[in-house]
C-alpha cells in the first residue's frame, strides 16, 4: 500500500514573486514577468527581454558572509531552502537531520559558472585560477549547497533531464518517501539566466523573436505565438509523508497522488506530433494516482508559447480526456513566468497548488487570437475562481522527455 505523502511547504523565487504568498498573488493577478535583461548586455541579441528576478538579493536570506564564492544557481536556490524550510515549520536538529533529503532539478545551472572558469584558466593559466571558483562547475553544487547551509544530512541528489528535471527531483523524492528512507524532502530545482544559455536558446531560434522580422510575445495557446520567453528562477517544496506531517500538525499544502513519466525517442528538438510519448505519461500519471481523467478538474500545461509545443499538448489532452477535454481549464502559466527550463514542473506545481489551496485557477495572460489548433479553455487573461480537487500537471520537451503529476486538494 502507497504512502501518503502531503507537501507542507513551498519556498519559491521567480520574476513575478519572492516568496510562496507573494508569487501565488502574482498568478492571481495575472502579472507578467517580462523585464529588459540587466543580468548582462543584450545588445547583441535580437531579443532583450525574459523573465528575469529584478529584486533578488541573497543577503537577505544568507546573510553577509560566504558569498563571494557562490554562483546565482546556488544563492537562488539556498535562498529558496531557506522559504521553504520556514513555510514547512521544521527546525532542523540533530535528531531530525537524517531523515531529511534534498532532491534538485537542474541542467543549466553550471554553465555559466564553467565557461568563466574556463575562461580564466585560457587567459592567466591555471596557476592562477582561484579555486574556490572551481565547485560553482559541479552540477550538482547548488543542491548540495543547500544541504551545507541548512544542516541537512539525509540523501541530497541532483536530477539533470532538462526541461522536466524539477518534477522528476520530485518523482525521485516521492520514491525515496515511499521506500521509507526519509520522512520528508525539499524537492524542485534552479535555474539561472546567464548570457551562455541565452545564447544557446537565441542561436536554435528557441526564444520569441530571434527571428528575423517575429516580434517579441509570449502568448501560449494563441495564434500569435513564436517562440519563449526565457525565465529563470528557483523553487523547492517540502514533500512529507503524511503521518509524520500529522503528527507534527503541519499545515498542508495539497497531496501528491502520482506521476507519470514516458521518454518519446521521437528526434532532438522536435516535439512528436502524436504526442505518444505525452500521452503515455498523462496516462500513467493518472493510473498511479488512481483517478479517471474526468476527475481532473484543473490541468497545469506545459504550454510555452512555441508553435508545436502548444499544439502537441492539446492534442494529447484531446485524446486522452475526449469529450471531457472541453471542459476542463487547461491554463499556462509560464505566460507569466517565461519557459524556466529545469525549474518549470516545480513552478507548475506551485501554481497547481494554489489553485487548490486558494481557490482560483492561474490565468493564459497575453491571450487575444484564437487557434484552431489549441482550442481549450486556456482561461485567458483573468484567473477564474473554482473549487479545485484534482490537478493534473504537464512538463513536456522536445528532446522527448514527458512528466506529468497529479495533486489534490487537501481535506
Amino acid at each position: 500500500m502507497k504512502k501518503r505523502v502531503v507537501i507542507t511547504g513551498l519556498g519559491i523565487l521567480s520574476s513575478i514573486g519572492l516568496g510562496r504568498q507573494e508569487h501565488w498573488q502574482a498568478l492571481k493577478d495575472g502579472k507578467s514577468g517580462a523585464k529588459d535583461v540587466t543580468l548582462f548586455d543584450a545588445d547583441e541579441f535580437n531579443v532583450k527581454k525574459a523573465g528575469e528576478i529584478t529584486d533578488f538579493d541573497a543577503k537577505q536570506y544568507m546573510g553577509q558572509k560566504g558569498l563571494r564564492s557562490l554562483d546565482r544557481s546556488t544563492k537562488l536556490l539556498v535562498s529558496a531552502a531557506k522559504l521553504a524550510i520556514e513555510d514547512s515549520g521544521v527546525t532542523i536538529t540533530e535528531e531530525n537531520t537524517d531523515d531529511i533529503g534534498v532532491s534538485v532539478g537542474t541542467t543549466l545551472g553550471s554553465v555559466r559558472s564553467i565557461a568563466e572558469f574556463h575562461q580564466v584558466t585560457l587567459e592567466d593559466g591555471p596557476r592562477y585560477t582561484n579555486p574556490a571558483l572551481f565547485p560553482n562547475t559541479v552540477i550538482n553544487s547548488p543542491a548540495s549547497q543547500v544541504s551545507i547551509w541548512h544542516n541537512i544530512k539525509g540523501f541530497n541528489t541532483t536530477i539533470s533531464t532538462g526541461f522536466t528535471a524539477s518534477i522528476d527531483a520530485m518523482k525521485y523524492a516521492y520514491d525515496f518517501i515511499q521506500f521509507d528512507r526519509v520522512k520528508l524532502v525539499y524537492a524542485g530545482g534552479v535555474e539561472e539566466m546567464c548570457p551562455q544559455t541565452f545564447l544557446g536558446f537565441h542561436v536554435l531560434k528557441f526564444l520569441s523573436g530571434s527571428k528575423e522580422g517575429d516580434s517579441f510575445i509570449n502568448c501560449p495557446f494563441d495564434k500569435r505565438r513564436n517562440g519563449i520567453m526565457f525565465g529563470e528562477g528557483s523553487c523547492l517544496l517540502a514533500m512529507e509523508n503524511y503521518e509524520h506531517a500529522k503528527n507534527r500538525n503541519a499545515n498542508i499544502l495539497g497531496e501528491v497522488l502520482g506521476f507519470g513519466t514516458s521518454f518519446d525517442p521521437y528526434r532532438i528538438n522536435k516535439y512528436n506530433p502524436k504526442a505518444k510519448g505525452l500521452k503515455r505519461a498523462i496516462q500513467f500519471a493518472l493510473d498511479d494516482a488512481g483517478i479517471n481523467p474526468e476527475d481532473i478538474d484543473y490541468i497545469c500545461a506545459n504550454a510555452n508559447s512555441t508553435p508545436q509545443a502548444d499544439k502537441v499538448e492539446t492534442f494529447a489532452i484531446k485524446e486522452i480526456f475526449k469529450d471531457h477535454a472541453n471542459k476542463i481549464p487547461v491554463s499556462a502559466p509560464k505566460s507569466m513566468t517565461g519557459e524556466c527550463f529545469s525549474v518549470s514542473g516545480a513552478f507548475a506545481a506551485s501554481a497547481a497548488l494554489a489553485a487548490l489551496k486558494e481557490g482560483f485557477i492561474p490565468p493564459t495572460i497575453n491571450y487575444r487570437e484564437k487557434d484552431s489548433d489549441c482550442d481549450l479553455d486556456c482561461v485567458p487573461n483573468k484567473a477564474r475562481e473554482a473549487k479545485i480537487k484534482n490537478v493534473l500537471v504537464i512538463i513536456t520537451a522536445p528532446s522527448g522527455g514527458n512528466t506529468c503529476m497529479v495533486l489534490r486538494r487537501f481535506d
